[in-house]
């Protein structure tokens, strides 16, 4: 199938976000190297990014502790620091090993609850913030819950709140309505119409693709907005079980749309990434 030179319009996706699907897809397995400016502005510009922000991008991302500067005579050459290899590496997994539809549930839940003195709002926050991301959805103000056993024990330590929060694993009795619970709790519309678009949109573009004569166009480009795109949308899913998700749950054919493409642009993208990047060897820091 032919793929066409443009990837089709959709959410506007942060630098940052493709920075990360560019190290992620070609940097971060071939071993601790550093990657010359010029090629990285190369490489984003065929997603859409103009130099001027793909330099402000890797500046922030240098201050924020994501990536390093190495000077080679008078090139400037950026790597990964550990704590941005760890976030790729959960980011890989979430893309390539996790599915987007939970069909293995086990029946099991991981509740948490919390009581915060009323002038912590910034730890509630930032607590709320890292279990919505971890999937958690409030059942009600203190007591939040996600599917699945989950250990949370290092989030809460690391927010410094192990004595303000109870973690409980847990199985539902049979009075409670599991499907009704989920409704009430987590925003489904939200999450299925994000699913929906994204399969509507890229499955429209592969359509108008393969008969355009078009050839193989920019799978370097498209397979870095497809890849961030789609981290973007599975991050925002608590993976919530399919037996209890509507019969058209559009996450099952966004998967399949998202490995099709993404299985159809792996190695001419990983061809053209390698013609245009410079690298060098990270030095230890």
């Amino acid at each position: 199938m032919n793929l066409r030179t443009d990837a089709p319009e959709g959410p506007q996706l942060r630098p940052q976000s493709l920075l990360f699907a560019f190290f992620g897809g070609h940097v971060l397995e071939e071993g601790p190297l550093c990657v010359y400016s010029g090629s990285v502005i190369d490489v984003l510009a065929r997603a859409g990014v103009g130099e001027q922000a793909v330099r402000s991008t890797l500046t922030r991302m240098v201050n924020r502790g994501l990536l390093r500067r190495q000077r080679e005579g008078r090139r400037m050459y950026f790597g990964l620091t550990p704590q941005a290899t760890e976030i790729l590496w959960n980011g890989k997994k979430r893309l390539w090993d996790t599915g987007a539809v939970n069909d293995d549930w086990d029946g099991t839940w991981t509740l948490l609850g919390f009581s915060l003195p009323e002038s912590w709002q910034r730890q509630r926050h930032d607590l709320r913030s890292r279990l919505t991301w971890s999937g958690f959805g409030p059942l009600y103000s203190g007591l939040w819950i996600a599917p699945g056993d989950f250990d949370v024990s290092a989030l809460v330590s690391e927010l410094g709140l192990a004595a303000h929060v109870k973690i409980f694993h847990v199985t539902a009795d049979d009075a409670t309505d599991i499907g009704l619970m989920i409704r009430d709790t987590w925003d489904l519309d939200g999450v299925g119409a994000r699913y929906a678009d994204f399969d509507k949109r890229w499955t429209d573009w592969l359509g108008s693709g393969s008969g355009s004569g078009s050839g193989s166009g920019d799978p370097l480009g498209t397979r870095l907005r497809l890849t961030s795109e789609w981290l973007g949308i599975i991050r925002t899913d608590p993976r919530l079980p399919a037996r209890h998700l509507p019969a058209d749950w559009p996450a099952r054919s966004a998967h399949g749309t998202f490995h099709r493409i993404a299985d159809q642009t792996e190695d001419p993208a990983n061809r053209l990434a390698a013609r245009l990047m410079e690298t060098t060897p990270l030095r230890p820091s």
